[in-house]
């Protein structure tokens, strides 16, 4: 299994007019007793992007994040911010901020109070704190709000609260642990937009942690996803999804088909292991209508359907072996199928060959 592509390395057009990356981990690892959470992670991040680490529970994730903030040491390897080695310095000698899901709030402070604590604990002359104060509660859109307690805002708003807090001090870095997790998922899809537009606004570099594969691609400009302590992949949100480098990653990243053994040759024409999204794939009751150049087309039954209000999701086991998963736009009433036997069409540029484990790195 990859650790990554060569593509980890940072191509963004922004790195090129900087010396250092924000953030370099070279050869990180982190055990604890037996347990490998992190094996060996090479990773650049430019200045001024927004990267995500995506993977599931127990992928390595958060002890990343973790070490980057200082609160975790690593076993070996090194963390650099803006060339400097931070590896074994105290989190509070770091250029660094971190947003926790929980916000951790102070209740019996102020809008206000929390978002100056950093600063008083910083001896900053009270004019200037206020200031800054204000400067950063108007930058997450909460102007009017520094009297109030965080008992008397929305979720929302106490997530903007602690990110304000955050980029009080100015930190080159700002780290989000699964800052959005515990709101609703309107709100969460809300705050997705709110989060990456400060993120421009601000200009400085997030490092965001989360399990949402949506969330990811909806916000980042770059992802890295976990498994198992390692990196299977690094690229934008269009190369995670449209060219996925693992299995993995194929099936964690969006929904995914996956076509291998002899239901690939069979409907591919050549072995190996094959990704089609879902809303690549026309769905037609008419088994006799010719198929259209550049298409593939396999002839399967529909064994379910599920109906997910914007989009009608079909599961069709395919005469050639394996089962394909096949997403509608609810535009009206679905098509009916009486005998549930369908065709399959895609198009062939929409089947991307999944690489080998042992095979080139992407």
């Amino acid at each position: 299994m990859p650790n990554q592509a060569p593509s980890t390395v940072a191509t963004d057009p922004r790195a090129a007019t900087d010396t250092q990356p924000a953030v370099r981990l070279v050869g990180l690892r982190k055990h604890f007793g037996d347990v490998r959470a992190v094996d060996g992670v090479d990773l650049d991040v430019p200045p001024g992007e927004f990267f995500s680490m995506l993977g599931p529970s127990g992928s390595g994730k958060t002890t990343v994040l973790r070490m980057i903030a200082g609160f975790d040491l690593p076993t070996s390897g090194t963390i650099e911010l803006a060339g400097q080695d931070v590896s074994r310095l105290a989190p509070f000698e770091r250029d660094v901020n971190t947003v926790f899901q929980d916000y951790a709030l102070f209740p019996h402070m102020s809008v206000r109070e929390n978002v100056e604590y950093g600063l008083r604990v910083k001896r900053v002359p009270r004019v200037e704190r206020r200031n800054r104060a204000e400067e950063a509660l108007h930058t997450v859109r909460l102007d009017g709000f520094g009297e109030r307690k965080p008992s008397q805002l929305s979720g929302g708003q106490r997530q903007r609260v602690a990110l304000a807090r955050a980029l009080v001090n100015r930190p080159k870095v700002l780290l989000l642990d699964e800052p959005l997790g515990a709101l609703d998922l309107k709100l969460r899809q809300a705050m997705q937009v709110e989060l990456k537009q400060i993120q421009r606004d601000v200009g400085i570099t997030f490092v965001f942690v989360t399990h949402d594969q949506d969330e990811a691609l909806t916000m980042s400009d770059r992802i890295a996803v976990f498994s198992g302590g390692r990196i299977e992949q690094v690229g934008t949100p269009a190369e995670v999804y449209e060219r996925p480098a693992t299995e993995f990653v194929a099936g964690f990243v969006g929904t995914s088909n996956l076509l291998s053994g002899r239901g690939a040759e069979s409907v591919i024409g050549r072995p190996g292991v094959y990704s089609i999204r879902p809303e690549k794939i026309r769905i037609d009751g008419d088994l006799s209508s010719p198929a259209d150049a550049g298409e593939t087309n396999a002839t399967g039954t529909v064994t379910d359907i599920v109906y997910a209000g914007a989009t009608v999701r079909y599961a069709v086991a395919l005469d050639a072996g394996g089962q394909l998963s096949v997403v509608r736009q609810n535009v009206g009433s679905p098509p009916d199928f009486p005998d549930g036997r369908v065709r399959l069409s895609w198009r062939q540029d929409h089947c991307y060959r999944v690489p080998s484990p042992e095979g080139p790195q992407r």
